[in-house]
């Protein structure tokens, strides 16, 4: 199993662990230190040497930080994550409501008479540190670098990882990495830039073709990388990682041992171009003024998919798409009662390890039913595991992550009979997925502009959610992969060959959790009679084929259209998906696929 169902943190350790790291600000004079959920290289996802907010905290999300005062320990999270935090934090920490609450504004609020607030720097991007400096500008609270404190008192704390990396076939990739180099660097030149720094693993491996293992559910080695505008790089990995890959680097990349990367930003000629977003503040302060911001060049590169790693996901969906039928077959063959939430991750996970294909999960699996459900990123443990009761709903996201591609699907399901409430909110779930999945707009515009068409059946009933409507999604790289978001956030325009999820939910704290999701990638629109001949339009193609319970899907208050589209989806699941499951499933999938 790749998934295990052990508690991760220990939150009754919180508050000795608070007090002893208050020990150490007192024995620096400083007034506040700063614990992010981050690393030096600005992932969503962290090694377990990285894990400070989990290991001081409890709180295990993705997202968040904690602001630590003599007085007070704020654990600033956002929307997905605060029915989740309340559970997980002993009372020594208070939740705080992120964005909402600025970490600013929170200063100013309890350090009235100022005083210095320490941070690691190697943990804090450049753009993060700068706007909270303007933010604090004449408060009185001076921000201040210091060593990590929390790895002071973090007696077993785990050592770095140091997986081998391995080469990613060019056929997968759909272009080799001596031509990625020679583009980005002519971009360079365009730009009147010496060269890029490059801090994101996932970056580093797409530029490079390669894949490592220093992440759980994420094929990444952790390093720096120096694109020169001459067509270089410089890669700052350790040497162990690398020693298996041959000659698959090539003359035009040099390796130097991470303790290198220092000493060469002082040396580099300048301008040098950097993602105050996502390089570290230490990095910064070595570049100087040779620093120029600037977005991180393979960025955009790596979100549009080359014909080959779009062809290569669509198969990986299809190989992952009957390994989820045939787990919604076999659950929906036990009663109510007779299964746990622990059953169904096991299961699922030996489904998709019969196609002798997948190479790790996507992230843990979400398997929540009834009030687990409402926790929007739930992780299933040996003490939280609950039973699969008759009128409670299950919100099953997962992924798998394959040599052609990374899925991320999400179904909710029925056990035994539905409640009415329920019903309707999955209904309007299932309306606001299918306009969005429909959606044909002007080349040009980004995730903020048309996020709210898969909200509106929801908003129409007074009800929302607190997350995005989507993410991009890499080609066997990260589950959650930027620039491009369906977020109101989002200011990135999308682009044909971008693969995002579509996810709307709804979430009844205490009670139960909807979700679904299907995984589109941007395409030109098909061509219209009636459209502008001057006016582009794109438009999605679906990724992802499983059935969507019908049981929960009230018919009346959908239109035509709607079920028109339903209909023709779940003919295409079953022909697609079909021909690849066993006798059993087949007859199981029919009867999931029968029109509305």
């Amino acid at each position: 199993m790749f998934q295990s169902f052990d508690e991760t943190a220990r939150p009754e350790q919180g508050p000795p662990r608070l007090e002893a790291l208050r020990g150490e600000m007192a024995r620096e004079g400083y007034a506040g230190f700063l614990v992010p959920r981050a690393d030096a290289y600005q992932g969503e996802y962290v090694a377990p040497r990285d894990e400070r907010l989990s290991w001081l905290t409890g709180f295990t999300g993705s997202a968040g930080f904690c602001a630590v005062l003599a007085d007070r320990a704020g654990v600033f999270v956002d929307g997905r994550y605060r029915t989740q935090v309340k559970l997980q934090v002993a009372d020594v920490f208070s939740p705080v409501a992120w964005p909402e609450t600025q970490l600013a504004e929170w200063l100013l609020q309890h350090l009235p008479e100022g005083g210095q607030v320490a941070y690691d720097p190697w943990l804090h991007t450049g753009g993060q540190i700068r706007q909270l400096r303007q933010d604090l500008n004449g408060s009185g609270i001076e921000l201040v670098q210091t060593d990590n404190l929390v790895d002071r008192i973090w007696s077993d704390q785990p050592a770095p990882p140091t997986h081998p990396a391995k080469a990613h076939p060019v056929e997968l990739a759909g272009e080799s990495t001596s031509n990625k180099i020679a583009r980005l660097a002519e971009d360079l030149l365009l730009e009147q830039r010496q060269a890029a720094l490059i801090t994101q693993p996932d970056s580093i491996m797409w530029l490079l073709n390669i894949r490592g293992g220093d992440i759980p559910r994420n094929p990444l080695a952790h390093g720096f990388a120096i694109l020169r505008a001459s067509g270089e790089v410089d890669l700052f990995m350790d040497a162990s990682k690398l020693a298996g890959l041959g000659n698959h680097l090539g003359p035009d990349i040099t390796q130097h041992d991470p303790d290198q990367l220092l000493p060469m930003l002082e040396m580099l000629e300048g301008p040098v171009q950097v993602d105050l977003a996502s390089v570290p503040q230490k990095l910064l302060d070595r570049l100087g003024k040779k620093a120029v911001a600037g977005s991180d060049p393979c960025a955009l590169p790596k979100a549009r998919k080359t014909a080959a790693e779009i062809h290569g996901t669509a198969e990986a969906h299809l190989r992952d798409g009957a390994a989820v039928v045939e787990l919604l077959a076999w659950l929906d063959d036990h009663p109510p009662g007779s299964l746990t939430e622990i059953d169904v991750v096991q299961r699922l996970e030996q489904e998709r390890s019969r196609t002798g294909e997948l190479k790790d999960i996507s992230f843990d699996t979400i398997a929540g039913t009834g009030p687990n459900g409402a926790i929007m990123h739930y992780r299933v443990t040996n003490s939280s595991n609950a039973t699969l009761e008759d009128g409670h709903l299950l919100v099953l996201d997962s992924g798998g992550q394959y040599l052609d591609g990374t899925t991320d699907i999400t179904r909710t399901v029925a056990i035994g009979t539905p409640g009415q409430e329920e019903s309707a909110a999955f209904t309007r779930v299932l309306q606001g997925m299918i306009a969005m999945s429909m959606l044909r707009w002007p080349e040009g515009l980004a995730g903020r502009d048309i996020e709210a068409v898969g909200r509106m059946p929801l908003w129409l009933a007074g009800q929302d959610f607190n997350h995005g409507l989507g993410h991009g999604v890499g080609a066997y790289l990260c589950v959650h992969e930027g620039p491009q978001r369906l977020s109101k956030l989002s200011t990135v325009p999308l682009e044909e060959g971008m693969i995002l999820s579509n996810e709307p939910g709804y979430y009844r704290e205490g009670a139960f959790g909807i979700r679904i999701e299907n995984l589109l990638v941007v395409e030109p629109a098909p061509s219209l009679e009636s459209a502008d001949p001057e006016r582009s339009m794109l438009a999605w193609r679906t990724l992802t084929y499983a059935p969507i319970d019908r049981r929960l899907i009230v018919a009346e208050m959908m239109s035509d259209a709607e079920r028109g589209w339903l209909n023709r989806y779940h003919a295409d699941v079953a022909t697609k998906i079909g021909p690849r499951v066993g006798t059993q499933t087949k007859l199981w999938l029919d009867a999931a696929t029968a029109p509305i």
